[in-house]
């Protein structure tokens, strides 16, 4: 009895080794060229934007970087000269660090001798130059980042589109292949146009919140210089 059991437990175990169905597995690529010519189309521009994207973010993050460089000194050394009348050395203490802090600092030394409001002025438009060009294609990267999840939808349209449209015109057929075309097209879109906008808005936030710190180091470096300037000689 005990044997029947066993040949019969072993026969049912070889049936269902037999009937097992291989689990079908996909890879990106294959994802991707299986949603046809529109997702592909929208797939790659999703891939411009991101690499784009990243290609902004690291600039920048370079730049800020090597604007926020400041010798801890340098404002004593300004002062010194400032102080001793030697303004020609602190001109050329200036020239010689070229970072925005510095070329601020020229402009205000540049205007000594004008009232205190020119020279005010004059760093502060200054300054709005220097934070143009921190800011330099970061807009770009907050366009991306609203851009991306909508081009991602805009694939889910028409990946919808065309389900719906094989689905009107199969005739009472439905060939499910051709509708998961069109759920394929929906479904990898609105993913790569997430990834992409959550990378680029990332990015984004971390650019702006360095261009602040360097922004910050600009104002309290002008104010020392012009508190150096209302010192009672």
């Amino acid at each position: 009895m005990l044997s029947t059991l066993l040949q019969d437990a072993s026969q049912d175990a070889e049936l269902l080794v037999d009937g097992e169905t291989t689990e079908k597995t996909l890879s990106i690529i294959e994802l991707i060229t299986t949603g046809g010519t529109a997702g592909i189309i929208i797939i790659g521009l999703l891939f411009v934007l991101f690499v784009a994207a990243l290609y902004i973010y690291f600039e920048r993050i370079m730049a800020i970087k090597e604007a926020s460089k400041v010798d801890a000194n340098f404002m004593n050394q300004i002062k010194d000269y400032v102080s001793s009348g030697k303004i020609d050395s602190a001109q050329n203490l200036c020239s010689q660090t070229n970072s925005p802090v510095s070329r601020l600092i020229s402009k205000g030394i540049s205007r000594i001798g004008k009232p205190l409001d020119d020279i005010n002025t004059a760093i502060e438009n200054a300054g709005r130059l220097e934070i143009y060009s921190l800011e330099k294609n970061v807009s770009v990267l907050a366009t991306i980042s609203g851009a991306a999840p909508m081009i991602g939808f805009l694939g889910t349209v028409i990946g919808m589109i065309l389900s719906i449209f094989e689905i009107a015109n199969s005739g009472g057929s439905i060939d499910i292949k051709t509708l998961a075309d069109g759920l394929y097209t929906a479904m990898t879109t609105t993913v790569g146009g997430l990834i992409v906008g959550i990378v680029a808005y990332i990015a984004y936030n971390h650019v702006v919140v360095k261009t602040d710190k360097v922004v910050y180091q600009m104002e309290a470096n002008s104010l020392e210089f012009l508190d150096l300037l209302n010192e009672p000689i």
